[in-house]
């Protein structure tokens, strides 16, 4: 008698489970999020980054609506991207303007904006050598990122910026480098892959572990991004 409660019990539970999944609690909460952070974005992203997230904005700001750049990065880095700013850009620190919710929830907005997953072929060590990366960088980085990583305005980001540094890993700085963004200037490094630049797995890893290395300027740049 007790094995047959206790199977009734557990075909109930699994009703209800299945019950509450299927009514759209979730998928709710999930567009109620995404509909508050659209209304956050428009206020405070829009000028920079653009109204489709393309970076075609008033101002300079970087094309976040890209699906190698969403498969990249987590939900916390683009928190922290929100949150930390860059300094002496014109992104700045949000986390004084705005609470925690609305943070999330323009989180929240620009995660909508993935529709595709992507299988990136990265290698499980990236060590390098910077001095041959600093070679590499100078002939295949510095026209559009400036001298050390400085940036250059609607040109490129600024690699050496200490919250870029804090906040990214050598594997997204990889990924990057190697895959590039669709639809910028930005374009792949990867040997094999439809790009000018056609570098090796190795070189790549030189170039982040010379990227790594950069001393962070003590004075940042004023003429970068500025709003």
């Amino acid at each position: 008698m007790k094995k047959i409660l206790y199977s009734l019990y557990g075909v109930i539970i699994i009703g209800i489970i299945i019950c509450i999944i299927n009514s759209g609690i979730f998928n709710s909460e999930k567009s109620g999020a995404i509909a508050a952070g659209e209304k956050v974005y428009q206020k405070q992203c829009l000028i920079c980054h653009g109204e489709n997230g393309k970076g075609e904005g008033k101002n300079a700001g970087t094309a976040i609506n890209n699906q190698r750049y969403l498969n990249a990065v987590s939900n916390k880095d683009i928190y922290n991207s929100v949150k930390f700013g860059r300094e002496g850009t014109a992104m700045p620190s949000y986390g004084p303007r705005l609470s925690e919710d609305e943070v999330n929830n323009v989180v929240a907005f620009i995660r909508n904006w993935q529709t595709e997953e992507i299988e990136f072929d990265v290698p499980k060590s990236i060590a390098g050598d910077p001095l041959n990366g600093e070679k590499l960088y100078n002939i295949s980085c510095i026209n559009c990122h400036g001298d050390a990583g400085s940036g250059k305005l609607k040109m490129g980001t600024a690699l050496s910026n200490p919250q870029y540094l804090k906040y990214t890993t050598d594997k997204q700085i990889w990924i990057g480098t190697a895959y590039g963004r669709e639809d910028t200037r930005m374009g792949p490094s990867l040997k094999g892959i439809d790009g000018v630049r056609q570098l090796k797995k190795q070189e790549i890893s030189d170039i982040v572990s010379y990227i790594r290395s950069i001393k962070v300027k003590q004075k940042p740049q004023n003429d970068y991004l500025e709003p």
